[in-house]
């Protein structure tokens, strides 16, 4: 019945998969994904790729049956750089604000928000913070304050369709520092409130441990080396290690493992 099943699909999609109605689209690559999965379509799995190819299902396709699918439409890769020497000065600010959005579904990078941000506190960087994160006193001074690219974010937000109700995102960090600790200490510092989706996260240190089954003790260094992957960037820079992170999960998610929010509840 199995075989019968795949021979039936590859006949429709010779002899017309021909004029698929669009309703019917989802669940055919549902149906087809589900065989793939299941190996029934050994023998057939070139010709099947081909056909769906050239019917439009190509790479949407061959993601979807490369890993099983997430719990979340999207999610928004962060990572901050903040004011920072030795001994450490108080309070720290944020001076560099990046996310990539994540698609749950191909783990492919869709759109990216970046920006600097003027410290107001400590506005002079030190030679240590240019030193670890790369940035210089040129790409801070101007720039919007934190309240103001905070209204940029909810904008980008809006734009990209994450607000909506019915789609589910999550931020991911290198760690629960950028918004257990240093957004919501920044924003109460200057009186600001913290946005609801800040308020939930995933803590890539934690699902690399428990798909891995070992701490990453040295951050994104160590889970590049666990999962032979090439570091991108430079370290510390906060696009840079977005695109590691970002880079490890779509690698995970290729294993198969399912990320879950990490974080407890405010």
């Amino acid at each position: 019945v199995s075989d019968a099943s795949g021979c039936s699909m590859i006949a429709l999609l010779h002899t017309g998969a021909a004029k698929f109605p669009q309703n019917l689209i989802p669940r055919a690559r549902q149906a087809v994904c589900s065989l793939l999965r299941a190996g029934v379509l050994k023998g057939y799995s070139s010709i099947v790729s081909r056909k769906l190819a050239s019917h439009g299902f190509g790479a949407s396709m061959a993601a979807m049956s490369s890993f099983p699918p997430q719990r979340y439409h999207y999610f928004l890769v962060l990572d901050f750089e903040a004011t920072c020497d030795k001994p450490q000065i108080h309070p720290q600010e944020i001076i560099e604000f990046p996310i990539l959005k994540l698609n749950g579904r191909t783990m492919e990078i869709e759109s990216t928000f970046h920006m600097y941000v003027q410290p107001v506190v400590h506005p002079q960087l030190t030679p240590f913070c240019t030193e670890l994160t790369g940035i210089i006193q040129g790409m801070v001074d101007g720039q919007p304050s934190l309240q103001q690219v905070l209204e940029r974010v909810d904008e980008w937000m809006a734009k990209e369709g994450l607000l909506d109700p019915s789609v589910k995102s999550i931020f991911v960090t290198c760690g629960d520092w950028d918004l257990k600790v240093m957004l919501p200490g920044q924003c109460q510092y200057l009186g600001l409130p913290v946005a609801d989706y800040f308020k939930q996260w995933i803590n890539l240190k934690k699902a690399y441990s428990f798909a891995m089954g070992s701490w990453p003790k040295n951050g994104l260094l160590d889970m590049n080396k666990g999962l032979n992957l090439q570091h991108i960037g430079r370290p510390h820079s906060g696009i840079d290690d977005c695109k590691n992170i970002a880079n490890i999960m779509k690698t995970l998610a290729h294993r198969g493992f399912i990320f879950k929010q990490t974080s407890k509840p405010f």
